[in-house]
């Protein structure tokens, strides 16, 4: 890629000459987003929207209105999606321009350390569409006027009173040691501190194995960790995992630790709390160099309603970047909404998704909260029966979708092996179509449900759990349209909530995991089922899988950030932890512990990502359910060539239990939840060989007949002679 926005042809051949790379010279081909198609597809994907015909062309209409008056008055998507180029601070050899879009602002002034934060030193002058302006000369010497790292801010006289703002495209903000408010920083480096990229961006995986992390609490100290601790000591963890795909929270800026990121003060700006920008790409480029493509967890669903330090009333009305009045204003996340109708609120996040692309080498995103922005009553108190009526109607915000179709072809078209996830609670139909058949255009969906209901399920007693039940959740997802499965996330890690290891071991797990020392009847049944949880959905939940780091080992503290006691306005007070970092950390130290039975839990999950490495059952078009015995408590399916035998009886384990297969020949262990390595009891032998049978069993033309031990799971895979199979797990 070149500086000037263009991309070099793969025909272009590149030779080493006396150490310099040498690119023959040939036609660049510029970068564009492909125009509109007809949106008609998704009738033939799915004949059941023929019925919402009318308000489905009515927003694939509307897109192309949008997209249209993009081409005329801005040049195309392409240069829409530049506005950092446009607006906030830009350097040329003559100077520095600053530009920001207040219209309700009376007047304007830089101010900050370059002018001593004198409101008159350097005034602002607006044009018609309400963008403030001013060129600031270079020094007689040749210097920029304001010198990296310099502390900036905007002042505007504004309907609601003097104003001092950190300006919206800033892209870098720091907190000073001991004061409340966030700076603004003009953020220039000289060449010579410039982080370079020195490895190319990995392809796009088949089979996305997310790893979810948070760089702040990801010491096994109770500190806020760095970029560069992370780049050093988590990004191999993650890789020897088995992980391909990293997913950071919390990037944006957000002036309150404690919100997990999720309320954005300043969008183009990476938290300083962790390092720098350049020690972010450091970072990023650090997970490409391992083979790990990065995604960020980007929030545009909503804002911080801090107006000292955000968005929110910047330019002294509510109606600035997001709508005005009560439709304005999220009442459970305490945040402001959007106004996705806006032509600038679109330049802004456009501009935003694209930057932490181009400038840091993101490799996608996961997009949060998209069930609030598609719907005006945001998700709330709304259960989603499936009920097509519940997507297509006046509930639905048409400006929201447009502006979600947007980015995805814009992120799509601009950066074809970039991956976009979005979360949505609700299962919109289209939502992982591509834009130009109709869609919304996500490559996957969060597979929401299947959390809940494995923490439904785990309120129950074993004898009232239902086989028909685990498979109708994690198979319940619309056909052609990717989803990423995941047993828990961050959220039931947070204080408050439970993990599926805490649910499973409760107060067992801090007194009896060493290895040495004997279990509990607790202690044996939550790490038997949290292997066979996890397995199962990875087994049949998506096309894609997540985990938030150190949920893979059953972490047995929950995530507490530091607060201090809340005052409602009823009275009521929430108390706090004395800004206590104890419990915002992650204690990897027990997961590497093999005198631990945490060690065992990690490695199974280890076995698992390196068994989909090697099968990719995942994204196999094969499934077939062949069992769902819920007396027995077995459940027995096929993915891709692999047979998974999940046992979920608490006591009763079966011999010469026959399965049914869709391949004849000689099947083999190739992962077995049982094995010690994984903290199980070896009842196993796993160099034993299955030979399948003729004849129909379970609506399969072939069989074989197992040993299948209480709470285990099993999975086998056709073996040939001279395949080199291998178990996952240790030599015999």
């Amino acid at each position: 890629m070149e500086e000037d926005g263009t991309v070099i042809t793969e025909d272009q051949a590149s030779v080493s000459v006396n150490s310099s790379r040498v690119v023959k010279e040939k036609e660049v081909k510029p970068r564009t987003v492909p125009p509109p198609g007809n949106g008609q597809i998704i009738y033939e994907i799915d004949p059941m929207l023929q019925s919402y015909k009318d308000h489905l062309d009515y927003r694939y209409k509307q897109y192309r209105r949008l997209r249209e008056e993009i081409d005329k008055y801005e040049g195309g998507l392409e240069a829409f999606s530049r506005g950092y180029e446009k607006l906030g601070f830009l350097r040329s050899d003559a100077g520095i321009t600053y530009r920001e879009w207040a219209p309700g602002a009376k007047s304007a002034s830089l101010i900050g350390d370059f002018n001593n934060w004198n409101p008159n030193a350097d005034i602002m002058t607006r044009n018609e569409f309400g963008v403030w302006e001013i060129f600031l000369p270079n020094n007689t010497d040749g210097s920029p006027a304001i010198p990296h790292g310099s502390r900036v801010k905007i002042r505007m006289d504004t309907p609601s009173g003097i104003k001092d703002s950190i300006p919206a495209w800033i892209k870098f903000s720091v907190q000073a040691p001991g004061e409340i408010p966030f700076n603004g920083i003009y953020y220039d480096p000289p060449e010579e501190e410039k982080y370079v990229f020195k490895h190319p961006q990995p392809k796009r995986p088949k089979s996305l194995r997310i790893y979810e992390s948070h760089v702040g609490m990801s010491s096994t100290e109770p500190m806020i960790n760095t970029y560069a601790n992370f780049r050093d000591d988590v990004l191999p963890r993650i890789k020897k995992l088995g992980y391909n795909a990293v997913q950071i929270m919390a990037i944006q800026e957000h002036s309150y630790y404690a919100s997990f990121g999720y309320h954005v003060t300043n969008f183009f700006a990476p938290s300083s709390r962790c390092g720098t920008p350049e020690d972010l790409k450091s970072l990023i480029d650090r997970a490409h160099e391992l083979g790990l493509i990065v995604l960020m967890d980007i929030v545009h669903s909503h804002a911080s309603k801090n107006t000292l330090d955000g968005l929110n009333m910047f330019d002294g009305t509510d109606a600035h970047y997001f709508h005005s009045g009560p439709r304005g204003y999220h009442w459970m996340w305490d945040s402001r909404l959007f106004n996705y109708g806006s032509w600038e609120v679109l330049r802004y996040l456009l501009s935003n998704a694209r930057w932490w692309l181009e400038e840091y080498k993101f490799d996608g995103f996961r997009f949060d909260g998209v069930t609030s922005m598609m719907y005006t009553h945001h998700g709330l108190s709304v259960g989603f029966t499936g009920n097509y009526t519940e997507y297509f109607g006046l509930e639905t915000d048409v400006d929201a979708v447009n502006y979600l179709m947007l980015v995805n072809d814009m992120i799509h078209g601009l950066y074809p092996e970039a991956v976009t996830v979005g979360e949505d609670v609700s299962g919109m139909p289209t939502f992982c179509i591509p834009v130009q058949d109709g869609g919304v255009g996500f490559d996957y969906r969060l597979h929401m449900a299947i959390a809940d209901k494995w923490i439904e399920i785990l309120k129950k007693r074993d004898e009232d759990w239902k086989m028909g039940d685990i498979i109708y959740t994690l198979t319940n997802r619309r056909w052609s349209e990717k989803c990423i499965a995941y047993a828990e996330s961050h959220d039931q890690a947070l204080v408050g909530d439970k993990t599926i290891a805490f649910w499973l071991m409760d107060k067992d797990m801090y007194d009896f995991m060493a290895v040495d020392r004997p279990s509990t009847p607790l202690v044996d049944r939550g790490i038997a089922l949290h292997k066979m949880i996890r397995l199962i959905t990875m087994g049949l939940g998506g096309e894609g899988y997540l985990n938030f780091m150190g949920n893979e080992f059953g972490h047995p503290e929950w995530i507490d950030f530091p607060r201090g006691e809340q005052r409602l306005s009823d009275g009521s007070v929430i108390p706090g932890n004395n800004f206590s970092y104890d419990k915002c950390r992650r204690r990897f130290d027990l997961g590497d512990a093999d005198y631990l039975r945490y060690h065992g839990l990690q490695e199974f999950d280890r076995a698992m990502q390196n068994l989909e490495e090697k099968y990719g059952f995942m994204t196999s078009e094969h499934l077939f359910i062949s069992r769902k015995d819920e007396g027995d408590r077995v459940i027995v399916f096929e993915r891709g060539d692999l047979v998974f035998v999940f046992n979920f009886h608490w006591t009763s384990s079966y011999f010469d239990y026959r399965i049914g297969c869709s391949k004849p020949g000689k099947y083999k262990i190739v992962l077995d939840s049982d094995d010690p390595l994984f903290g199980g009891f070896g009842r196993l032998d796993r160099t034993a060989e299955y030979f399948t049978f003729e004849g129909s069993y379970d609506g399969r033309p072939s069989s074989f007949m197992v040993y299948t031990p209480c709470r285990t799971a099993v999975v086998y895979a056709l073996a040939d002679r001279d395949d080199g199979l291998e178990t996952l797990g240790p030599k015999p």
